[in-house]
């Protein structure tokens, strides 16, 4: 069903009419989203979402990087430089269309700058309703991919392109509201910190060993998730503390917020703020309390919540065996998409991968 709400011209495709559509079925990721949405506001809460993207940029073609068979590709620009002005105007054609093409496609961007890493760029988009952020997630990803084939350049937003190179995130930002007001916000309680805000911080942390996959979706996913790269590795929460899987932003009552910061730039955004929004509000219906001591330093070292799992097959073992899940998205989701994760972790273990091959070649 199309959602005539999500019209949009494409303003790089001589302004071809674009909608947005709906399958009605449990496994829709969009149609997903939109139930845990439904429920938020049943029980009173505005959920509001901003998603960041990081990712690599090649000087590729499709062709040429088949040809190769995806070998060496080229880096759109050298060295490890972030926050460069340098670096973007040397693209600035590529980089202005994203963001004044992306703003007539209704994907507003906040920022966009390069990361560490070459031809690493980073994008935070202008946050919004929990639905129409991940709409804007889920188009901003498809438009760069687009407009980056008009300038020779082919975007990814793998997790990890190699052990060598920092990984591509794609946090997710997240408060709820009334109808004025920012509950997330508490001038009076410790830390500026609402009890909403912390059984909502309760909830994403008791949930997350069974919701993993829907924040890493991907064998590669996990490569990402290694200590020392700016990814959390343990269930751990602290304010400001980028070490940790959630960063509390206590700053004011505009502006409190709570960033996700496991979750990929593979991610499905759908499935990733459905996954994030249904956890926080098991936390709020639950009345849980934020009994997960605060990490104050390095966030690898603090073991005391537990770890994430360490490959794609750990963690849909847990989510498929898990009686939180169900409860979150439904039976026929969860057996769907963790059936789905099985199968991409048996294709991978077909693999013969470029390391191996390396390693045994003469030794064996």
């Amino acid at each position: 069903r199309l959602d005539l709400q999500t019209f949009r011209k494409v303003p790089w495709d001589n302004d071809v009419p674009f909608f947005l559509g709906d399958f009605d079925l449990d496994i829709c990721p969009r149609n997903l989203l939109k139930k845990v949405k439904a429920e938020s506001e049943k029980l009173g809460f505005k959920p509001f979402f901003g998603q960041e993207f990081e990712w690599f940029n090649f000087k590729e073609t499709t062709e040429n990087l088949n040809e190769r068979d995806f070998n060496k590709p080229k880096f759109l620009s050298p060295g490890m430089f972030g926050y460069s002005l340098l670096r973007m105007s040397k693209n600035s054609a590529f980089f202005n269309e994203i963001y004044d093409l992306l703003a007539k496609f209704r994907v507003p961007i906040e920022g966009l700058h390069t990361e560490t890493g070459p031809g690493v760029i980073e994008a935070a988009i202008l946050y919004g309703d929990a639905l129409e952020s991940a709409d804007r997630a889920v188009l901003f990803k498809s438009a760069v991919r687009e407009i980056g084939h008009r300038h020779g350049i082919m975007p990814t937003f793998m997790a990890k392109i190699s052990d060598k190179l920092p990984g591509c995130s794609g946090h997710i930002h997240q408060s709820l509201w009334d109808d004025k007001n920012n509950l997330f916000y508490d001038e009076k309680a410790k830390h500026g910190i609402s009890p909403i805000m912390e059984s909502y911080i309760a909830g994403l942390l008791h949930c997350l060993p069974h919701v993993l996959p829907l924040y890493a979706p991907t064998i590669n996913s996990f490569k990402r998730l290694v200590e020392g790269a700016w990814a959390p590795t343990t269930i751990t929460w602290g304010i400001d503390n980028r070490t940790t899987c959630i960063r509390a932003l206590p700053i004011s009552p505009k502006s409190t917020r709570i960033e996700l910061r496991v979750v990929g730039s593979d991610a499905n955004p759908y499935l990733a703020h459905a996954a994030a929004l249904a956890s926080g509000l098991y936390g709020i219906k639950n009345k849980l309390k934020l009994t997960v001591p605060m990490t104050q330093g390095n966030g690898y070292k603090d073991l005391r919540n537990g770890v994430l799992a360490k490959n794609l097959w750990e963690a849909t073992q847990l989510m498929k065996n898990s009686t939180v899940a169900p409860e979150l998205f439904g039976e026929n989701f969860v057996k769907h998409f963790c059936d789905s994760r099985d199968w991409e972790w048996k294709q991978h273990q077909k693999a013969v991968t470029d390391w191996e091959f390396k390693r045994y070649f003469e030794i064996v």
